[in-house]
């Protein structure tokens, strides 16, 4: 007998991810989706900021954020989305918890961020200069239930450091602030530590070294399956459970994890 883990988005987890777009753009990635046979809708945020909220194959849920504050980022474009329309990378996540304080506390006073915008059921923190990519939503919801980690849910958030000596000066940081805090773990592309927050998200840092072209070119990102070398022996096993893809608008096939 297989038993399958239905998936459960809920408190202690990060619930949305939102990806920055153009202003005045939403309208076109609405028809894009709806040709797509994609369900999705729009909404205002705030006055400087529109939602379009949609879910992928697997039920995460996913916002495409289009602010009047310019983002300065080069477009994902691409030969189904033109630059001027494109994702310019992610905007923020959102984390759902039964006590909004005690998490909002973690953000600011270990972490750093700050608080940048509140309503009755929702704290905007920010880290550097505020803009997209570095921004974190703290939505309170005492009645969700409590999250299932399975397909269809987001495992954990993480926050960039630059190296590995900023890395472990955060680990040891974190430790003496009473956090139970992992080892620091070789990813190949990067190092992560891992620690869970009061509110029950799991937080990641994790090093911008080495980074992602330390064993394929730039240019050829994402085009096929790379494993680190501890798991190439069982790479026949990997490669059965992963579904083949074709990008739309290109000529070659990459193979993604489902």
């Amino acid at each position: 007998m297989i038993l399958q883990i239905k998936r459960l988005a809920g408190s202690g987890q990060s619930t949305t991810t939102a990806f920055s777009v153009p202003e005045g753009t939403l309208g076109w990635w609405q028809n894009h989706f709806k040709a797509l046979r994609v369900d999705s809708s729009i909404s205002r945020v705030s006055p400087d900021e529109e939602r379009l909220s949609l879910k992928d194959p697997d039920g995460l849920q996913l916002d495409l954020i289009a602010s009047s504050t310019a983002d300065p980022r080069n477009p994902w474009d691409s030969a189904s989305v033109p630059a001027e329309y494109a994702v310019r990378g992610q905007h923020s996540s959102v984390l759902t918890v039964a006590n909004p304080e005690r998490t909002v506390r973690v953000l600011t006073d270990d972490l750093g961020l700050r608080i940048i915008g509140e309503t009755a059921d929702r704290t905007r923190l920010a880290a550097g200069d505020g803009g997209a990519g570095n921004i974190v939503d703290v939505v309170a919801d005492p009645k969700a239930p409590r999250g299932l980690v399975a397909g269809g849910t987001v495992h954990h958030i993480a926050f960039r450091v630059p190296d590995k000596a900023t890395q472990e000066l955060w680990r040891q940081d974190l430790v003496d602030r009473g956090f139970a805090v992992t080892a620091i773990l070789d990813r190949q592309y990067f190092t992560s530590i891992y620690f869970r927050e009061p509110g029950g998200v799991l937080f990641e840092i994790a090093t911008d070294t080495p980074g992602f072209n330390v064993d394929e070119p730039l240019l050829e990102l994402g085009r096929s399956l790379k494993l680190p070398p501890w798991l190439e022996p069982t790479r026949e096993a990997i490669e059965a459970s992963v579904a083949r893809i074709q990008v739309p608008g290109e000529n070659n096939p990459a193979v993604a994890e489902r």
